[in-house]
């Protein structure tokens, strides 16, 4: 409890509303900062902020809480006032700073109007979590477990609105569950959907299935809008305990199956800015067509290196160059050329503001919405062929082991000597006088001089104890009518893994630049195994007679050693994903925690600065102390977890596209039989990945079996009760496709129990 009052009276010391008060000018003092203070205005502990911040202070918001708390019970206004000596010049004032604590949660009114502190209320405040279904759970915003929230409850909100609850009781599965006393913030304003008709009845289904309410839409506010088509809605009413949402359109996208609609929809379900502003489309406009002699003054001249880039066939912005050469006493010289985007965006220019916004750029199949202006990103800022290109230079001196030396970071000039792709680099390496060799033959020494680098980087990586996860990446192939032909892997080969170590060095040089200068930026972190996860992981290895090392906090080099040992069983796949299953997701951080899955001490981005910001952000670090300078774009924290935030959600946008274009794919498929891998289990049913068509779908529990089965989390499988049919992670199976449902972007597999030598593919396993 001392915790909860600790950080709640912190939050209300930093927060402020745009309306509480008059910010202090400096220019005229008020009565009140003037004449004597009164006893018990005096008394507030943070008077001395309130009268330096504004010019006619208030009570602070935790000296109004610390009044209330001492009187007992829910204080009227009036009374209020009285206790606070507020003058009658000051009310609307003070009425103002109550709204904000009012919707920030610190208070609320009873049924009789009075004030109310929330802690004393026993309340718990958080964030709606919807489910399909219906139901949903209150994510705290204190520390604590999730609270269940039935369908009668949900009915009050939509998934995202942030709410006071009461705790009720317990649900069936013991769980907490809450009951919704207030609705401090709504989330929605503007929703996807698709327009529906019944009954004489119009109203829209949203596109995120975790809204499980149909918001109404009048007659009068559906405009052109027909039913059946995708339309983006305002919210005009929000669900109440006795009535449903209701909408306007605003506009209308088209119809479900039209080419690119599924972008269309994932852009506004998950509110990705898409459309540049007309000041970011002036501010590009006005830059350069090229470099300039101005740009170039003060810079070191790298045009004359042959630097390269090196990436897939199908990329448009090059962030990146490379250059190695040999060095007289042994080991190699390494120069990693980096965009100078921070060049031309400046520092809370309107640029710079968007591409806060973005936080970085978002690939979908066949379309990319970009963090920066095209003018930038494939322009001036894009490391095209033979044109000269402003840059951040990262000079390496690596010895023969594949550690660094020393590093030097410097504002360049360059000109690339030639566009690679990771195919014809590895044409040039595995036959040096194939086509490709020749047509490049001046850059070759270059290319294995590149080759030689990442040996030795490798094998740095490898004692490092840096964890290697096999994964499938895929690539989807379309047909001149924008629909997927096939969907196949991505080889990655030895020039892939060539230009990541590359990445990785100059990124670490990076990091190590800026701490070794005391300079904060966003590090990207990633923690380990949290202990619950480690102990489960243990557990679950223990069945398979394998242990993990390291104690309570083991390292990466441990993953890495059971890595090796498990990769040439047939269970190898099942026992990697559940190891990394059991780490956390990286993240950006001014809190250096290191990087555990790269074991890395400090680690940083530093290589793409034309689609992550965070990149952005440590140039302008760089330059800052190149300049012996500091640069402070704001709350660190704040920025990591912005940056943080939008990575997640252009993750969750490209993954619902990707889901419905299989669905798409997938729908002329229905009743054929496929051989998979389960990829998931849960409690009701297991998710399978087709081979060789990269889907996923699901069986549900009710189609394994005549049986009872029982989801055991630990071990990753579902268990028949009476059978003791076991379906675990990784089990291969053989699978019809049973149901393509558009609308949620969801198959639906059922065993194929018809052809020879049917589900499950191994024997089933007894207990």
């Amino acid at each position: 409890m001392n915790q909860r009052k600790t950080r709640t009276t912190r939050a209300a010391g930093k927060s402020r509303s745009k309306t509480e008060a008059k910010p202090a000018t400096g220019k005229s003092q008020s009565r009140s900062t003037t004449a004597a203070v009164s006893a018990v205005r005096a008394a507030d502990p943070f008077f001395e902020r309130e009268r330096l911040n504004y010019d006619e202070p208030l009570p602070s918001r935790e000296y109004i809480l610390q009044a209330l708390t001492e009187q007992g019970v829910p204080v009227s206004d009036g009374k209020l006032e009285q206790l606070l000596e507020i003058a009658p010049n000051e009310r609307e004032m003070f009425a103002r700073r109550l709204s904000a604590m009012e919707r920030e949660g610190e208070i609320m009114r009873n049924r009789r109007n009075a004030i109310c502190v929330v802690e004393k209320l026993d309340l718990i405040r958080g964030r709606v979590q919807g489910h399909p279904d219906g139901f949903g759970f209150l994510i705290r915003d204190e520390d604590g477990p999730d609270m269940f929230l039935g369908p009668k409850e949900m009915h009050k909100v939509l998934h995202g609105d942030r709410v006071m609850v009461r705790q009720s009781g317990t649900d069936r599965r013991g769980r907490p569950e809450a009951k919704i006393v207030e609705v401090l913030e709504h989330a929605h304003q503007r929703l996807v959907g698709r327009l529906y008709a019944e009954h004489g009845i119009l109203f829209v289904v949203a596109e995120d299935k975790r809204i499980s309410q149909d918001l109404l839409v009048p007659q009068p506010e559906v405009g052109n809008a027909k039913p059946g088509q995708v339309v983006m809605v305002e919210v005009i009413a929000q669900p109440t305990k006795h009535g449903q949402p209701v909408a306007r359109v605003i506009e209308v996208l088209g119809n479900y199956a039209d080419p690119g609609m599924e972008i269309e929809i994932a852009l506004r379900k998950h509110d990705l800015p898409h459309e540049f502003s007309e000041e970011v489309e002036r501010l590009s406009e006005a830059l350069p067509e090229g470099v300039t002699a101005a740009d170039r003054r003060g810079r070191v001249d790298l045009r004359d290196l042959p630097l390269v880039t090196i990436d897939g066939e199908t990329a448009r912005d090059f962030d990146d160059a490379v250059f190695c050469e040999t060095r007289a006493g042994g080991g190699f010289r390494l120069v990693v050329a980096i965009a100078d985007v921070s060049h031309y965006v400046n520092p809370g220019d309107g640029l710079d503001r968007e591409a806060l916004l973005r936080g970085n750029s978002v690939y979908f199949p066949r379309r990319v919405i970009p963090m920066l202006p095209e003018r930038l990103s494939n322009g001036l800022c894009s490391i095209n062929p033979e044109v000269e290109r402003l840059c951040m230079a990262c000079d390496m001196k690596v010895d023969a082991h594949g550690e660094v030396e020393s590093y030097q970071f410097s504002s360049a000039v360059m000109r690339s000597h030639a566009r690679l792709t990771y195919t014809q680099v590895a044409e040039m390496l595995a036959d040096t006088r194939g086509a490709a060799a020749q047509r490049y033959r001046e850059l070759l020494p270059n290319i294995e001089n590149l080759y030689r680098l990442y040996g030795l980087l490798a094998k740095s990586r490898a004692r490092r104890g840096a964890i290697d996860f096999e994964t499938i990446e895929t690539q989807m192939i379309f047909n001149d009518q924008g629909k997927i032909e096939r969907i196949i892997q991505v080889k990655r080969n030895d020039a892939h893994r060539l230009i990541e170590e590359c990445m990785l060095a100059a990124n670490v040089c990076a990091s190590d630049f800026l701490h070794q200068n005391h300079h904060p930026m966003l590090y990207r972190i990633h923690e380990g195994p949290t202990p619950e996860k480690l102990v489960a992981l243990r557990d679950f290895l223990k069945g398979f007679g394998f242990s993990l090392d390291g104690g309570d906090e083991p390292h990466a080099k441990d993953y890495a050693k059971l890595l090796a040992r498990i990769k040439d069983r047939p269970d190898a796949q099942l026992l990697q994903t559940v190891m990394l299953r059991s780490l956390r997701q990286a993240v950006y951080s001014p809190d250096n925690v290191g990087h555990f899955g790269l074991a890395y001490e400090s680690y940083t981005h530093f290589t793409s600065p034309i689609r992550r910001y965070p990149d952005l952000l440590v140039h302008r670090a760089i330059k800052a102390v190149l300049a012996k300078k500091r640069y402070e774009p704001g709350n660190w924290h704040d920025l990591g977890a912005r940056c943080s935030m939008t990575e997640r959600r252009a993750d969750d946008a490209t993954r619902d596209v990707e889901a419905w274009l299989k669905c798409y794919y997938m729908q002329d498929k229905i009743g054929e039989s496929f051989e998979g891998s389960i990829s998931g289990v849960t409690a009701f049913g297991v998710f399978v990945a087709l081979d060789g068509v990269y889907v996923e779908g699901l069986v549900h529990v009710s189609d394994l079996g005549n049986d009872y089965f029982h989801f055991d989390a630990g071990k990753h499988h579902l268990m028949g009760e009476r059978g003791h049919e076991r379906y675990r992670l990784g089990d291969r199976m053989r699978v019809k496709v049973a149901r393509v449902d558009l609308g949620t972007s969801k198959i639906d597999f059922v065993l194929d129990t018809e052809s020879a030598g049917t589900a499950p593919i191994k024997p089933i396993q007894k207990k």
